[in-house]
């Protein structure tokens, strides 16, 4: 992230969220704050795409183009990762580790009686604090924690918040680690471990070593200053978990995701690439 701003994914993945809730992709999908956490100009080509209208400026163009891609992707993943949460035995608190411009806490009446800890970089964090403020959360309670994955003890700033570690908790761990050096990620995995009774649960999207980063994709991270750091194998995060006393319960690569969820078969082409993004369940005995 380019120090002092907002991070641009977050942005782009807020974006595909309310396209996907203006198009009605997929059947059970529903994401009506997405829209609201956007900045103004981020909202107007989200109207725009939502009225059928072409935006006068390329920057733009360009820009829907790009957040109408990321729809395809939030469709199934906001899809698996809610049903995740839904199925979870304990949902008593949630932290979600990189919370971005996630709309959860103000939109699944599910997390009722939970606690939500929203986990990000201070400066995303400011803007969506600033957003969310007129906004009522169905969560029983929102908890913003400000930490920088790179630098900060996640650890610590989760004691300061509150979050009980004698009590499971449930993870989420959305669109993050690709981002991480691989010793970030092993720093945040003995946070959670040390941090997680027995009966908690961590629910990650993960990128796989096959097929690589398309270079062109990569290109752009790096220019926003958001490059992809690592990738990791199923089995390797499987073997990074259970070192740490959780055991995984199902992973799933997105094209699988995308037959499940009603996809039209004609479209199916378009995951060419989806086979290396992953939904993983684990659980803690």
């Amino acid at each position: 992230m380019r120090e002092g701003r907002p991070s641009t994914t977050a942005l782009y993945v807020a974006m595909g969220r309310a396209i996907a809730h203006a198009d009605a992709r997929a059947s059970g999908f529903s994401d009506p704050i997405a829209r609201e956490l956007l900045p103004d100009d981020a909202r107007r080509l989200v109207d725009l795409h939502a009225s059928g209208q072409r935006p006068p400026r390329l920057r733009d163009r360009w820009t829907l183009r790009i957040a109408r891609r990321v729809s395809r992707m939030m469709t199934l993943r906001t899809l698996a990762i809610d049903d995740a949460i839904r199925s979870a035995p304990e949902r008593g608190q949630l932290v979600i580790l990189g919370a971005g411009l996630d709309a959860r806490a103000w939109r699944m009446d599910e997390l009722r009686e939970t606690v939500v800890f929203e986990v990000d970089h201070p400066a995303t964090q400011a803007a969506k604090r600033e957003r969310t403020a007129a906004l009522r959360p169905l969560a029983r309670e929102v908890r913003f924690v400000p930490v920088d994955f790179q630098r900060d003890s996640l650890e610590a700033a989760l004691e300061r918040a509150g979050q009980d570690a004698t009590r499971p908790t449930l993870w989420l761990w959305e669109g993050v680690i690709r981002y991480l050096s691989p010793e970030a990620i092993e720093a945040t995995l003995d946070a959670i471990a040390s941090r997680s009774a027995p009966g908690s649960r961590l629910v990650a999207n993960y990128t796989t070593r096959a097929g690589g980063a398309r270079w062109l994709s990569n290109l752009v991270l790096r220019a926003i200053g958001e490059p992809i750091r690592s990738s990791i194998s199923p089995e390797g995060f499987a073997a990074l978990l259970a070192t740490r006393g959780f055991a995984v319960i199902s992973d799933t690569d997105a094209t699988t995701l995308a037959a499940r969820a009603s996809v039209p078969s004609g479209g199916l082409d378009r995951w060419r690439w989806a086979g290396i993004r992953h939904i993983l369940v684990a659980a803690r005995s």
